[in-house]
């Protein structure tokens, strides 16, 4: 790995959010592409931050830090992966279910799975079950996401899952679910995957879209 590159290894796996974008500027000046800084550079750093996560060694703000390095990163090539048609492993959608107005975990399932490769769509909070439907129409994402932090909440999930069915477009995606009261004993009687924190989330979606394929 060129130099520069293990700089954005470094500066994600250190939370660098306000140097990064920088760095990644001077590596595109010397002639390193999007895609190498993506696969060669961010998502190294963010791998080794969810293993450091799932080891219980780093902590949610260390892990929003990189998340947000990462991102600063993403706003600077983009753009060059859109116009050399470089793409994504694949897209989530994600959304905290009807009723439930927690987001902190939701929203680092979503730079977790951007770090990994993935082009996030975050619906917010309160979202039902016919938002997820049509944004499934319009965004067509490989999976959708779904987070809960309140048991009363939980039977949306399933809300979601049978309107999804209903509209036709269940087979179309792959589901996950997370939250604080989440199982999998309740993945499995709604007939989902299941994710127990963030770290694991993205790990999921690998999983997901590579048996998909």
């Amino acid at each position: 790995m060129s130099e520069i590159l293990q700089q954005i290894t470094t500066a994600v796996m250190q939370g660098k959010k306000d140097e990064i974008a920088q760095i990644a500027q001077q590596a595109i000046d010397e002639g390193s592409g999007a895609e190498d800084i993506l696969y060669k550079g961010l998502m190294p750093g963010m791998d080794y931050v969810s293993v450091e996560f799932k080891a219980g060694r780093v902590f949610v703000p260390e892990v929003m830090r990189s998340a947000r390095a990462m991102l600063n990163v993403m706003e600077v090539i983009k753009p060059l992966m859109v116009e050399k048609g470089i793409s994504m492993v694949g897209k989530v959608l994600l959304g905290t279910v009807k009723g439930d107005l927690h987001d902190i975990g939701k929203n680092l399932v979503g730079m977790m799975c951007e770090g990994a490769g993935f082009e996030v769509r975050n619906l917010g909070i309160n979202v039902e079950p016919e938002k997820f439907v049509e944004a499934v129409k319009e965004f067509e994402p490989d999976i959708v996401g779904m987070s809960a932090l309140l048991t009363t909440t939980m039977r949306s999930m399933g809300d979601t899952v049978k309107a999804l069915e209903e509209a036709g477009v269940r087979d179309r995606v792959q589901i996950m679910i997370g939250g604080a009261p989440v199982s999998q004993a309740f993945a499995d009687k709604i007939g989902v995957a299941y994710a127990p924190d963030a770290a694991a989330a993205a790990d999921k979606a690998k999983e997901l879209i590579a048996n998909s394929r």
